[in-house]
């Protein structure tokens, strides 16, 4: 992805009632509305709360266009400082400001849950406009996208391995994932049914008792990446992947749902000549919006919109296949195919 701005529109706006910098990025509406989660997080400067905003935006544009969505790229993000407080109070304040910010776009950016924000907090953007996602069943969404992102990313696992192994079954093959939230214990599960070895970590020294409760083996987060493994599934949080940190991977298969993986793209160079077999995480990570944007805009039903999630598999083989003819990463063969239909949808400039 390109690091120069080309970003359609950024609006930057301090909260009337929270105090807070607010940042709504679009990136692309080639395709469609913009699309991205809320994020609510603390930073050092509400300048790297810009910066977060711009880069997740960009990679939205990616994940919609190489998932087939007619959707374009988007991010929020509400900028908390480092010693702010948030209470119940700055919360609920926070997100009405950023609430108006969205109606003020008038559905040309919808949004959904992120790092920092839930289900719930979806109800409160819905007081101001429509176009707030995976708020709970009873306010009208389809609550927590942890379960189809995790659904997705199984699709998108099998699909690495048949490439990688010769058999898209995990049977018998270890697994190690970072990261035992909601979505990782999805994968976990999903994995472990079928007969896989899981060993999980996470930065949170509590999880590890559920771990060992539900037979999964347990590696400190310091260790994972070097743990011997098939596939390593990142799913916590970014920059996970540097020129420092690749040559301490084990596994020959990375398939996670964190976003932002690599610290920077030539990082995608350094694990394929590591032997690694990379599936980009805009790629592995849209289940979630996938099911959303399905059931929510397009008005699936659950079946046919967890069909579609399902369909990430044939994307990654797609992908997969692609970069092997064409002797290319799988994250530039993602990015032509991104590339390609954003190219199409772009208006033609007519000449006299």
């Amino acid at each position: 992805m390109s690091q120069s701005f080309a970003h359609e529109e950024v609006v930057v706006r301090r909260g009337s009632r929270s105090g807070l910098p607010l940042v709504v990025a679009v990136h692309s509406r080639a395709l469609g509305p913009a699309v991205g989660g809320c994020r609510l997080r603390r930073y050092d400067t509400w300048q790297d709360g810009l910066a977060d905003a711009l880069r997740l935006s960009e990679a939205m544009t990616y994940k919609a266009a190489v998932a087939g969505l007619d959707f374009g790229g988007g991010k929020a993000v509400i900028a908390l400082g480092k010693d702010t407080e948030l209470t119940a109070d700055v919360r609920e304040a926070a997100l009405e400001d950023l609430g108006q910010v969205i109606a003020s776009l008038e559905g040309s950016y919808r949004t959904g849950p992120d790092i920092g924000t839930g289900p719930d907090d979806m109800v409160v953007l819905k007081r101001f406009s429509p176009y707030a996602y995976c708020a709970p069943e009873e306010h009208g969404g389809t609550g927590d996208s942890g379960g189809p992102t995790a659904v997705g990313v199984l699709a998108a696992l099998h699909a690495g391995a048949r490439h990688v192994f010769g058999d898209s079954s995990c049977a018998g093959r270890t697994v190690v994932i970072s990261g035992f939230g909601s979505v990782g214990g999805g994968i976990a599960e999903g994995l472990a049914a079928e007969g896989a070895r899981v060993v999980v970590s996470d930065v949170d020294p509590s999880r590890r008792e559920a771990a060992l409760a539900n037979g999964y083996g347990w590696v400190e987060p310091d260790q994972a990446l070097s743990a011997p493994a098939d596939i390593f599934v990142p799913a916590a949080v970014g920059g996970v992947f540097s020129e420092e940190t690749v040559p301490r991977l084990a596994a020959p298969l990375v398939v996670g749902p964190a976003n932002n993986q690599l610290t920077v793209n030539s990082v995608a160079d350094a694990l394929a000549a590591h032997g690694v077999v990379w599936i980009p995480d805009y790629v592995a990570s849209a289940g979630g919006i996938v099911y959303a944007l399905s059931r929510e805009s397009e008005s699936h039903s659950h079946e046919a919109a967890r069909k579609r999630v399902e369909g990430i598999g044939d994307t990654v083989s797609h992908i997969l296949d692609l970069a092997r003819s064409t002797g290319v990463t799988p994250h530039r063969a993602a990015q032509q195919i991104a590339e390609a239909r954003l190219a199409s949808a772009a208006p033609q400039v007519q000449g006299p």
